[in-house]
């Protein structure tokens, strides 16, 4: 699989960056990725390994690039503080996936081994990283898939009690790590490490996209949302609604192992649906933590209104609103994440006929996408009044816009 490429972003958007490391067999294949948090594209070292770090490794990984991107059908090794093992911050995604590796700076407390028990009882695998004796780790042996052993740094001798240790247990499996010479490929071999990793086999590389993030105010209202007993679908959408990239983000989860559509999605309900208000909550939640910049309110203000043009203008080409205010936002988003609406609506779930529509023009929701294009560019429209239904949109999607726009100024300067 090759690293998606560099580029320069639009000026509404952000380069979002997931480091890589493969995780070999002994065969020399590739078993796995470690996925590492990279702050810039020349980042040769993580820099942080805090909670921030392990939330903007998970909401790149399964919102920028999609977890296939990243990683094909192999699974994907995730560093998580103690935030993320006790409950307090959501995993949202299933276990298919991932390995969760609890890092050896977590301290081990009664808390920390209930949370790992709990994680492991859903069905993920767990990693130990960089594993020592007296550091409280051992409490979680009976729990762990794999133990990562530092082949470099660690005495000969002591990895020789490690190594006895856990095979008393019989599920644990052995990854060497920081193999960065012959010596320590020996090292792997003497103490039959299924797994390998290290410079010696590959350096990390860093993958970078376009990104076009959240407001901070949209995520807090999608919560807030969320957060009413009488939690309201509508009331839902219409956050997820107001905020493109949001609305973006969310699609893109739904390509995650825990909520994978077993049909494509043509409307952002069906993918609220799907996702179920709980996921959606969590992606919020994380988002939040992730906290980044957005783009600009000028460009932000135009794809809103042509998505909601192409909604009121639905109903005279037969189109359904909602999927057609799908396909104009989805369009109109992809020139400010510098790509193309065809290379941006083969990131989604979506629907043969919507990527259609998004791409060639054809269909319903296609002549919808047109007759919007058409009046935008000063052209006539077969269409009811589609002066009136501009100034809709265009009053709408300032008021959507406007309302974010002192936290976007906020973020951008923090």
């Amino acid at each position: 699989m090759t690293s998606p490429a560099p580029h320069a972003a639009a000026p509404s958007a952000q380069l979002v960056h997931v480091g890589r490391q493969p995780i070999y067999d002994r065969a020399g294949g590739v078993a796995a990725y470690e996925l590492l948090f990279r702050g810039r594209l020349d980042a040769v070292e993580a820099g942080r390994r805090d909670t921030f770090a392990t939330s903007q490794v998970i909401t790149n990984t399964f919102t920028e690039f999609g977890v296939n991107e990243i990683a094909g059908d192999r699974p994907c090794f995730i560093n998580l503080t103690r935030e993320f093992l006790v409950g307090e911050l959501p995993l949202p995604f299933g276990p298919e996936r991932v390995v969760l590796e609890v890092l050896e700076t977590v301290t081990v407390d009664d808390a920390v081994e209930q949370g790992v028990a709990r994680l492991r009882h859903e069905g993920y695998r767990i990693a130990l990283d960089d594993f020592v004796f007296g550091a409280g780790h051992e409490r979680l042996l009976g729990l762990a898939t794999y133990v990562k052993l530092d082949l470099l740094d660690t005495p000969e001798a002591q990895l020789e009690e490690i190594v006895a240790a856990c095979r008393r247990y019989h599920s644990i499996r052995f990854v060497g790590e920081r193999i960065e010479s012959g010596r320590e490929r020996a090292l792997a071999d003497r103490f039959e490490c299924e797994l390998l990793q290290g410079y010696a086999l590959s350096r990390p590389e860093v993958l970078t996209a376009a990104s076009l993030a959240p407001s901070r105010l949209s995520r807090l209202q999608l919560l807030g949302a969320l957060g009413a007993a009488d939690s309201n679908l509508d009331e839902v959408l219409r956050v997820i609604a107001d905020d493109p990239a949001l609305a973006i983000r969310l699609l893109r989860a739904c390509n995650s192992a825990a909520v994978a559509p077993s049909r494509p999605v043509t409307s952002l309900r069906q993918a609220v649906v799907l996702l179920g208000l709980t996921h959606v909550r969590q992606w919020a939640m994380l988002m939040i933590v992730d906290d980044v910049a957005t783009g600009t309110v000028d460009q932000l203000t135009d794809a809103v209104t042509r998505a909601r043009l192409c909604q009121h203008l639905a109903g005279d080409v037969g189109a359904a609103p909602e999927t057609a205010f799908t396909a104009g936002l989805i369009s109109s988003i992809a020139g400010l994440l510098d790509t193309t609406p065809a290379a941006l609506a083969a990131q989604l779930p979506l629907a043969a006929d919507l990527v259609d529509a998004i791409t060639t023009g054809d269909g319903p929701v296609g002549r919808a996408l047109g007759l919007a294009d058409a009046y935008l560019s000063g052209g006539a429209v077969a269409a009811a009044d589609p002066a009136r239904s501009y100034l809709d949109a265009l009053r709408w999607s300032t008021r959507v816009v406007d309302a974010t726009a002192s936290t976007r100024a906020a973020n951008a300067t923090s």
